[in-house]
């Protein structure tokens, strides 16, 4: 995939699917941008558009580039759009039947050598592969927010995953200037595998009255030398997702060390889902994020 005339198609225009969207459009890709309706799939083609305003602003990036991108990013309508493209990413939330309404969908319409992926963070790749039309041309690529600054892919196969899907999409990852890992279709692959655990750990340890939020996060950014604590990351990412992965992990494995923390289960009940939410072990209303607890 040379970047040069290919289309991508994106599902999802939020804040992961706009990040792939615009990342793809800088490489050269002509993108398909997805949502629910096209109003959401517009309203994520405008938020591109601010990210790429600051970029000219801090000189990261010219004018021209800019509005480079930006032509080359097509809001759609549905599925039915992605006939002619040649990979097709999904990245709606982290939700397995979601996911599996949307690849029936773009399945319908998908070319004979279009390639299905899946941006989902934990869910099997084998299993989702099911409800794709072709499991040998279905694939996990799993990017990381935000999208544009993070260097990272994780390439999950699956157990029917052509070697020919494979190296396609690690060429189109390479392209975007990412750094590509290979994941065997564990439960939460690498980094979440990792992660995960530690964030709800320190759900259990504010649980348990170990220490406030405050403490907890600064601990582990000054002690673990981490540029954010777990608290707030787990905000950052949303403690729904959290929530979700974490409940994969746990089912996957049948290891009790995965557990969900009680506090992050009766925070996701709360609708305090983190920062998108306004609040979660922070409150964003004001200037400053301000612990909760």
């Amino acid at each position: 995939m040379s970047g040069s005339g290919e289309t991508i198609g994106v599902i999802g225009a939020g804040q992961m699917g706009a990040g792939i969207a615009q990342v793809s459009a800088q490489a050269g890709y002509r993108v398909l941008l997805a949502d629910v309706s096209r109003e959401r799939a517009e309203a994520g083609k405008a938020g591109i558009a601010r990210q790429l305003e600051r970029l000219v602003a801090k000189e990261k990036i010219d004018p021209a580039a800019r509005d480079a991108a930006l032509a080359l990013i097509e809001p759609v309508d549905g599925a039915g759009a992605f006939a002619l493209a040649s990979l097709v990413i999904e990245a709606a939330t982290e939700r397995e039947e979601i996911k599996r309404r949307i690849f029936a969908d773009v399945g319908a319409v998908l070319g004979p050598d279009a390639i299905l992926a899946s941006n989902t963070s934990s869910i099997p790749i084998t299993r989702l592969a099911q409800a794709s039309p072709d499991p040998a041309r279905f694939v996990g690529v799993h990017f990381f927010n935000p999208v544009p600054v993070m260097g990272l892919i994780e390439l999950i196969r699956g157990l029917a995953t052509a070697d020919a899907t494979v190296a396609t999409v690690e060429a189109f990852a390479k392209r975007l200037g990412k750094e590509v890992v290979h994941a065997n279709d564990a439960p939460g692959f690498i980094v979440n595998r990792v992660l995960m655990p530690m964030l709800n750990e320190a759900c259990f340890a504010l649980g348990e009255g170990v220490a406030g939020v405050r403490d907890i996060d600064t601990a582990c950014r000054l002690g673990l030398n981490h540029p954010m604590g777990p608290l707030m990351l787990a905000d950052f990412i949303g403690l729904d997702t959290c929530l979700e992965i974490t409940r994969v992990l746990f089912e996957g494995t049948g290891d009790p060390k995965f557990r969900p923390a009680p506090v992050l289960v009766k925070y996701v009940e709360a609708g305090w889902f983190g920062k998108k939410a306004g609040r979660g072990f922070y409150d964003y209303s004001g200037a400053e994020p301000v612990p909760t607890r």
